[in-house]
């Protein structure tokens, strides 16, 4: 793990994260949506780490113990999978490994919300959704459609601080990321709340780019050791490989071909350039 010092998340800090992803190459197990898992192990690639598509019972709670970070993400969980989720995150946490948890549909869907909850007892590292998905996990009224939001990230704050009595860090994703959690080398009464701008309106319109983010989070928590500033470090990358992707898209499809590359594409200078990051401390 990366000896990356504390403090605010600033580009700065981002880049030593990106350097660290890059060098390190982490080991992410996913348990992913089977409808995005490939769109979710090119992206790993691409932004510097190794996927590890483990999601069977009799592998996944062993491998998550050896694993560098873990992603377990509802998108279509059932039978088997959901046993091996279980393992994995039990595993990723009697370990000591970093996992993250992206609740798709909880809220909206009974069953697939009871699952979430189980998943939370074991205390992932970090709870990625959009904004319906952590306020339904937290018991709020999300109003979510399916696994789409109907609400802005801004309104599920009051619900991440309360998810943060089992993870964390908290973040959920739209027009305006926002992410929440303490710091570890800060010594303030209250969490931290990061907002991450930029992006491109082409993301929500291309399947997995969400189940992406998650994996690529999973990443620097493995090399990052405070879990905020490591989701920040992914949102950042994610975003500004976004906007550079828009420049070159013709749609959705040449988007989606784009994004990979342009995840690949993200250095310091581009990261200097477009990564947008504002800090607000939140009162205890």
């Amino acid at each position: 793990m990366s000896e990356q010092p504390g403090g605010e998340p600033t580009i700065d800090m981002v880049i030593q994260a990106h350097q660290a992803l890059k060098s390190q190459k982490p080991l992410v197990q996913c348990l992913t949506n089977n409808v995005t898992v490939n769109l979710v192990a090119n992206a790993l690639l691409a932004a510097g780490a190794t996927p590890a598509m483990i999601d069977n019972p009799e592998e996944a709670g062993r491998f998550a113990t050896q694993a560098d970070a873990v992603l377990v993400n509802l998108g279509t969980p059932q039978g088997d999978q959901v046993k091996a989720m279980h393992k994995a995150a039990s595993g990723a946490h009697q370990a000591g490994k970093p996992w993250v948890l992206d609740p798709i549909g909880a809220g909206s869907m009974t069953w697939r919300h009871g699952l979430a909850l189980e998943l939370l007892e074991h205390r992932p590292t970090v709870v990625r959704g959009n904004a319906s998905e952590i306020m339904g996990l937290a018991g709020q009224d999300g109003s979510a459609r399916g696994v789409d939001s109907a609400m802005s990230p801004q309104s599920a704050v009051n619900a991440a601080r309360e998810l943060l009595i089992q993870a964390c860090t908290v973040s959920a994703s739209g027009p305006v990321d926002m992410l929440l959690g303490p710091l570890l080398d800060r010594h303030h009464n209250g969490p931290a709340l990061v907002e991450i701008g930029g992006g491109s309106d082409w993301q929500p319109r291309v399947s997995g780019t969400g189940c992406a983010l998650g994996a690529i989070i999973a990443a620097y928590c493995a090399v990052v050791r405070d879990p905020l500033c490591a989701a920040v470090a992914a949102h950042v990358h994610v975003a500004v490989a976004a906007e550079l992707a828009e420049e070159h898209a013709q749609g959705p499809g040449s988007f989606a071909m784009a994004w990979l590359d342009a995840l690949d594409q993200v250095d310091e200078h581009l990261l200097r350039q477009r990564g947008l990051i504002a800090v607000r401390w939140l009162d205890a």
